[in-house]
């Protein structure tokens, strides 16, 4: 492993959908952190992953440096052009498993589609980004990952002076909803094609063959992002920036921006600085999901019939499908938290009645759901524990696989939004990158109990409804 594995399958497709770029370089780069673990998996030596190469100032060998075109609905409304205006995609490698990444630099400099901004990002959204990231991949939800963080040695400007960094991000693509969209608004229908043959093969391949590709990667992305937003919600993350353009094709989570997991349970819980009316609150991220994915429809019409009414009725038909699909992913998950294997008609009502009390009581969810797999009897819950209790009764399994079953759905430890802050502050205010080392190693087996590691499994003293996150930008 004496050099980056680059195959740059994205820089092989036509010229119209991304602009080569390379990133602007910095005059005092410093490693933060490097991700051995996840640079293995890569194929990567960790010695080949430099301070210099962390921010851009070398480019390995075999990069293709480039910046993607996409557009996208930001908080509904459209913007036909975006792309990555402080981002830079370095290419792809095949890792060890044989899956196709991309590696990406986050905070490189501008690039055409930066719009007038500097192309640099803050170290705090860096740190926030790694921190949630990874944990998010050690919770089981599909993500993008972190494999390098470093300083640049510069300042950024924002509402304040601030140090800047780079993050090395990992996905299996950067292809969006607003990919597509781009090349929709613009009639470039062989574009279009492209991108569906290309996004096939690699996300899905296994429909080949499909008679009407068109409809069956909508049907698969439609049934990836069902999954994914239902494993959102069912650890209490809530993603401030459901734009299109944050929209991954492949079904992971992307951008880490104005996100945050929630505390004490209510379905109106907004994190994101700029959500003023609540569009990405946490109980409307599946609406929003079914939103992003007739956005998408849209832009397949004239690959799903040559007819356009019948390509609108198919395509509708399929939408509304949607939500049976969500509720399928999510009763799955819910009655894993609840220690349920078997499945009965009552359980959305049994499940939603146990939500219903959470609210009410203002009780955590994280911690309420880990008593109930501990064995205990949250107070919040003492009316509508005889109503489980029954149902458990109903279950085939035993107590000690129930209580398995509930420990590997409950974690002890999400990135709490308090223990994010203080972690970022100590590293922007102090350069003290300890709090971030401790949590991020807490983060990464978040459903096993850890001894001396109780704060960062207990809420904060008080919920802070005035609490905000930002993209960052």
């Amino acid at each position: 492993m004496n050099a980056i594995p680059f195959d740059n399958s994205y820089a092989r497709l036509p010229g119209s959908m991304h602009v080569a770029v390379a990133p602007t370089p910095v005059s005092a780069p410093r490693l933060i952190k490097v991700n051995e673990p996840l640079a293995r998996e890569l194929g990567i030596n960790p010695a080949l992953l430099t301070a210099e190469v962390a921010v851009g100032n070398a480019i390995p060998e075999g990069a293709s440096p480039l910046a993607q075109a996409y557009a996208g609905h930001q908080f509904g409304n459209f913007v036909p052009q975006l792309g990555d205006g402080r981002a830079i995609l370095l290419g792809e490698v095949v890792d060890v498993t044989g899956k196709r990444r991309d590696i990406q630099l986050k905070g490189s400099g501008r690039t055409p589609f930066s719009r007038g901004g500097d192309g640099r990002a803050a170290l705090g959204p860096v740190l926030r980004e790694y921190l949630v990231s990874e944990a998010m991949n050690a919770l089981g939800i599909p993500t993008t990952r972190a494999l390098m963080a470093a300083t640049t040695g510069e300042r950024v400007y924002r509402d304040a002076v601030l140090p800047g960094a780079v993050l090395t991000r990992v996905a299996a693509s950067h292809i969006r909803v607003g990919t597509f969209q781009f090349f929709a608004v613009r009639q470039d229908f062989e574009a279009l094609k492209l991108l569906v043959d290309h996004v096939s093969g690699r996300h899905y391949p296994h429909l080949k063959g499909a008679g009407n590709p068109a409809l069956a990667l909508l049907d698969a992305v439609m049934d990836a992002q069902a999954a994914l937003v239902a494993r959102w919600v069912q650890v209490g993350f809530i993603h401030g920036v459901m734009n299109t353009d944050n929209c991954s094709i492949s079904g992971e989570t992307i951008d880490y921006g104005p996100c945050a997991f929630m505390d004490a349970y209510d379905p109106g819980t907004v994190f994101s600085s700029i959500d003023t009316y609540g569009r990405y609150a946490y109980g409307n991220q599946a609406p929003i999901a079914q939103w992003n994915m007739a956005r998408l429809a849209e832009t397949l019409l004239a690959f799903i019939d040559k007819d356009r009414e019948e390509a609108i009725r198919i395509a509708t038909e399929r939408i509304e499908g949607f939500p049976a699909i969500y509720t399928k992913y999510w009763l799955a998950g819910f009655r894993k938290k609840l220690g349920l294997v078997s499945e009965e008609d009552g359980d959305l009502e049994l499940i939603q009645a146990m939500l219903d009390s959470l609210q009410m009581a203002r009780a955590d969810f994280t911690v309420t759901f880990r008593s109930l797999s501990n064995g205990e009897a949250p107070d919040a819950l003492k009316d509508w524990l005889p109503a489980w209790r029954a149902r458990l009764a109903r279950d085939p399994q035993t107590a000690e696989e129930r209580r398995a079953l509930m420990q590997a759905a409950n974690p002890v430890y999400i990135p709490r939004n308090h223990l994010v802050e203080e972690t970022i502050g100590a590293a922007v205010e102090r350069q003290d990158y300890r709090p971030f080392e401790v949590m991020l190693c807490v983060l990464m087996t978040p459903y096993v109990e850890q001894a001396g590691a109780e704060r960062y499994a207990a809420p904060p003293a008080e919920v802070d409804g005035a609490y905000r996150t930002f993209c960052g930008t």
